[in-house]
């Protein structure tokens, strides 16, 4: 199954900026909330929709770790923490 067909973003508005809830699904179904500032939508995306940012967010981590690693709750800038190449990668995919 490609990356992208085992994700599921469904996305609303919150304050200042958008609340994602994210399904993924591989050997188990994990669900994630990731919260996504003006800010970080500024600063990550390429003026792409939240969803899209959301989705190739969760590419580049299951790239990395299995979906039963990531987080179930964080800001989308948290992977930046963990990632430091997060930033320059997620603005060329």
């Amino acid at each position: 199954m490609r990356s992208a067909e085992r994700i599921a973003v469904s996305i609303h508005e919150s304050g200042d900026g958008h609340v994602a809830e994210v399904t993924v699904q591989d050997r188990m179904k994990t669900t994630h909330i990731v919260r996504v500032s003006r800010a970080e939508r500024d600063r990550y995306g390429r003026g792409d929709d939240v969803a899209d940012l959301v989705k190739r967010s969760f590419e580049f981590l299951l790239a990395r770790e299995a979906n039963t690693s990531i987080l179930r709750d964080f800001d989308l800038s948290t992977i930046e923490r963990y990632f430091p190449e997060y930033a320059r990668e997620i603005r060329r995919s």
